[in-house]
């Protein structure tokens, strides 16, 4: 049976969207030499497929009969990270409003979380394995996905100052105004924190970190301090 490298590390990091998980995320493993997979782009690629290729989203019946048909491969280098599906850079695509209205619903169909779980596990294990070790980033990561990974994170965050750093990042005809970008947010939460299949919640041994008032450099250096601190073996 083969097992993880003496000196692997997996780094689970949770929260909401606006938080800063993926900033964080991508800097941290750039900065330790780790591997990096942000699994909400999974969930969006599955979305977007589904989208295109005419499957009602607002079905779960029909989401569950298709979640097995796209090939999603997750490229994890931290620098450049990639989603494909069926051979396909989907890393645009994925962002897009409509894809963001969508995604709680697909993700929220137990055979597609399942499949993707399976997925993660499956990168996670192969990081661990043949790498450092890998940062992976989502909302049920250190509770559902990999509930032994060697640290955990909940990145959390204020409404407003999430709604602000969401809104940033919109351009042209996807941006919206603070409010408008807080209730969606707010309706994400939700619906993330209340599905019965692998809700949103924070792991009861993770460190929670509050960003609101933080700089994007200070919460790197808060994470990267911790998974130091778990290398060297310290509690």
């Amino acid at each position: 049976m083969e097992t993880a490298a003496p000196s692997a590390v997996i780094v689970a990091i949770d929260g909401p969207s606006g938080t800063g998980k993926s900033s964080t995320s991508k800097a941290v493993a750039a900065k330790l030499g780790l591997r990096y997979l942000d699994t909400g782009a999974q969930y969006r690629a599955i979305t977007w497929w589904m989208i295109t290729n005419g499957v009602d989203t607002d079905d779960p019946q029909a989401v569950a009969l298709a979640a097995g048909k796209p090939a999603i491969v997750s490229g994890t280098d931290p620098a450049a990270p990639t989603i494909t599906v069926d051979g396909q850079d989907a890393s645009g695509p994925i962002r897009t409003q409509e894809v963001t209205s969508k995604v709680s619903a697909v993700s929220a169909v137990p055979e597609v979380r399942a499949l993707i779980t399976e997925l993660q596990r499956s990168i996670a294990a192969d990081a661990a394995r043949d790498t450092e070790g890998i940062v992976v980033e989502g909302r049920d990561i250190g509770t559902t996905v990999l509930p032994g990974a060697d640290l955990k994170v909940f990145l959390t965050a204020s409404a407003e100052a999430r709604a602000a750093r969401r809104s940033g990042e919109l351009r042209g005809k996807e941006a919206s105004d603070l409010a408008a970008t807080k209730e969606a947010l707010i309706k994400r939460d939700a619906a993330d924190s209340g599905r019965k299949t692998s809700p949103l919640a924070k792991a009861a041994d993770a460190v929670e970190v509050d960003t609101t008032d933080l700089t994007l450099d200070r919460v790197i250096e808060c994470v990267v301090t911790l998974v130091e601190e778990k290398r060297a073996g310290r509690p």
